[in-house]
């Protein structure tokens, strides 16, 4: 079973897709919810096949606050079902699908009040923790603590005398949200689904009774158009959910809006702590998170009205993360502390569904509808139930079929999971043998699992490999070189956006690291001088458009500011009846 996905198996993907024989389900949308489509229909037996019109996770799915978690805030609807649900997901990956990428993490709310917040808040938590406990087995968390202040200062020493009393500890889980994408769309590939970034929906075709027969895309890189025909089409576009089925020709439909979240990426020595701060804010929830080598610090949730394509992090955003986060900090932030920011949006779902659509499956987070025979769309939800959401789309496409043909993707482990505990069993050697710290080996561990068995064999072959990026030592060239020969580059940007996370890790956005980055990559790709340096203007040119739209204080001059970087594979105008 191949593991790995290139440019090649791209280009193969799309003739398949294409051929006579045709798919019996196509999904559109590249992020977490599509490519947990994409595994659900292939592990069901399915000729599948998945499209995303830019890289993989390149919208919502690679901008999140980077949790796996059961959502604390929906105990305050009694929402018992939901919460429930989430954690039996979050402790799955921890368990089984994916124990090398999801780990967990511990954090404090801090209590104001000696008496009733303890009591209510630490109710609450409880109930949390027992509704974790439900299924059998032994437990993927530790139980909360409450903490005097005392300990609460031990744990968090830089958080204010003043700020609380006391907390409560608990644990929740944290993954590299755009890995772990990657991640289930190679395992989906695996299990024989076809998989092309790059390529746009354009049209869907139809029968000459109405039903939706498949689709026409366009290949980015080259131009082409291809026509491929499916049973099935679902749409998990996210945020462009409702551009996407204004294609079927019919009113019905979800309706979503866009809600944008920034966070901050500080360096972890900045704040001396050793779990994350859970904090209230008027808007939003407020976490600080110890994440690998620095602290990310967010969120916001604000509308956004500008292109769906690059949202950014305004100048009054950052000063609002900012403000609200030195309100508990001892030691206050300045902008000069901020390596990198991000910003993603959230497509929040409407309540109830557009008038004409057949039917639909709600829950309280996402919801599954067909605005036209042949067409399902799947919106809301999070990162957390991917798996789930996943599933019922699927069910919802199949119908009655799905009864004789049901998800197992519970019991389908992650590419780096089987296997995990024996690599890890190696690292005190692969330290002796390359010369790496533990912190290295566990990073290695923690993004491959056991596929890191793949890169020791590159670096086998070729010993330089093994050597940190002299400008972004965090990672191997080895780590690069993989990129390109199993994780489908087709980009510069790619390997700094996505496959590792260059573009906010390193307080240049990785630009002094390009050229190393490119001689590792360039003969893998087959690229000449003139590639590479196109390659690295293209991302040059949108670091610098980032930079400027973070100091635009509204998001219409941040998106004018953005956008005058040309992306490095512009979208083309959809067709509609």
């Amino acid at each position: 079973m191949s593991t790995a996905i290139t440019s090649q198996t791209r280009t193969e993907a799309l003739e398949a897709m294409s051929d006579e024989e045709g798919l019996e389900v196509l999904v559109i949308g590249g992020g977490v919810t599509g490519a947990g489509i994409a595994l659900d229909a292939a592990t069901r037996g399915l000729r599948t096949g998945i499209i995303e019109a830019q890289d993989w996770a390149s919208g919502t799915s690679s901008w999140s606050s980077k949790l796996v978690h059961g959502g604390l805030r929906y105990l305050q609807m009694l929402d018992f079902h939901l919460v429930h649900e989430a954690l039996t997901e979050r402790d799955r990956l921890i368990k089984n699908i994916a124990p090398h990428l999801v780990k967990p993490v511990s954090f404090l709310y801090p209590l104001t009040n000696r008496v009733w917040e303890r009591g209510y808040v630490g109710a609450g938590v409880a109930l949390y923790d027992a509704l974790a406990a439900v299924a059998p087995g032994k437990r993927a968390m530790p139980i909360h603590r409450h903490l005097t202040q005392s300990g609460m200062a031990k744990k968090f020493p830089d958080l204010r005398h003043d700020a609380a009393i006391g907390a409560i500890r608990y644990w929740d889980a944290s993954v590299d949200d755009a890995r772990l994408v990657l991640t289930i769309i190679r395992t989906a590939a695996a299990y024989g689904a076809l998989a092309a970034p790059r390529t746009q929906l354009v049209e869907l075709t139809k029968s000459a009774l109405g039903r939706v027969t498949g689709a026409v895309v366009e290949d980015l890189e080259t131009g082409e158009r291809r026509t491929i025909k499916a049973d099935h089409v679902i749409n998990a576009t996210g945020v462009w959910t409702e551009e996407t089925e204004s294609l079927t020709g019919s009113e019905g439909g979800l309706q979503v809006l866009a809600s944008k979240g920034i966070h901050l990426v500080v360096p972890r020595e900045r704040i001396r702590g050793e779990v994350g701060l859970i904090l209230q804010t008027e808007k939003s929830v407020l976490f600080v998170i110890p994440w690998s080598r620095y602290w990310i610090i967010g969120t916001t949730d604000t509308p956004y009205e500008q292109s769906l394509r690059h949202p950014t992090a305004t100048a009054a955003d950052i000063d609002y993360v900012l403000e609200h986060a030195n309100a508990v900090l001892a030691d206050p932030l300045t902008r000069e502390d901020v390596i990198g920011t991000y910003a993603g949006l959230r497509p929040l779902l409407q309540p109830g569904t557009k008038e004409g659509t057949s039917s639909a499956k709600v829950s309280r987070e996402h919801t599954v509808a067909s605005p036209a025979p042949g067409f399902v769309a799947i919106a809301g939800g999070k990162l957390t139930t991917y798996r789930v959401m996943a599933k019922d789309a699927v069910d919802f496409a199949l119908g009655d079929r799905a009864e004789s043909l049901p998800s197992i993707t519970e019991q389908i482990p992650l590419i780096g999971a089987v296997g995990l505990a024996a690599m890890q069993r190696q690292s005190a050697r692969l330290q002796r043998t390359h010369g790496w710290s533990e912190a290295v080996v566990d990073h290695l561990l923690h993004r491959y699992g056991s596929a890191l068995g793949d890169l020791l064999e590159a670096i086998e072959e070729q010993p330089d490999l093994a050597r940190p990026l002299e400008h972004a030592p965090a990672y191997l060239r080895a780590e690069v070189h993989y990129a390109a020969t199993h994780e489908q580059v087709l980009h510069l940007e790619d390997v700094m956006i996505h496959r590792t996370r260059l573009s906010y890790e390193v307080r240049d956005s990785g630009r002094a690291a390009t050229d190393e980055i490119l001689e590792v990559i360039a003969p893998v790709l087959g690229w000449d001088e003139a590639k590479c340096a196109q390659e690295k203007a293209s991302y040059l040119a949108q670091r610098d458009a980032e930079d400027a739209a973070a100091l635009a204080p509204t998001d219409e001059e941040a998106d004018t500011a953005r956008r005058s970087a040309p992306d490095v594979t512009p979208m083309v105008t959809m067709t509609t009846e």
